[in-house]
């Protein structure tokens, strides 16, 4: 299920490094990226599915099936954002790796500017 998504649905053909673009006729070309970057499909996939088959696991076990429930709305998320913008799974990571290592968000606002944006888009 997963693996569809991010194989065909964020633009890429699977381990083609090539890009998928619509003719518009509800047909998809592929088009040649030499600067492509590498396809993350693999890596989510392979994520996803040592998760699944954990979850899963406890499922069978507990006949609970809240927690693949909770599996599929997480990445349900994750598909969305890759979807949007490939690779921006791994870079909330790395972001958030960051942050949990240093202690701060270098590219964070400081809390007078976010009060302040927040008056002035509300017009006061």
């Amino acid at each position: 299920m997963l693996r569809t998504i991010w194989r065909c649905g964020h633009g890429r053909t699977a381990g083609s490094g090539r890009s998928a673009r619509s003719t518009g006729a509800g047909y998809r070309v592929g088009v040649a990226s030499p600067a492509a970057s590498p396809d993350p499909a693999p890596v989510l996939a392979a994520e996803f599915d040592s998760e699944w088959e954990l979850v899963l696991e406890r499922a069978k076990r507990s006949k609970d099936l809240a927690g693949i429930h909770d599996l599929l709305g997480k990445w349900r998320h994750i598909a969305y954002l890759e979807l949007r913008d490939s690779g921006s799974y791994h870079r909330l990571l790395t972001k958030a790796e960051q942050i949990r290592r240093t202690g701060s968000n270098p590219d964070a606002a400081s809390w007078e500017d976010l009060q302040a944006l927040i008056q002035q888009r509300l017009g006061r």
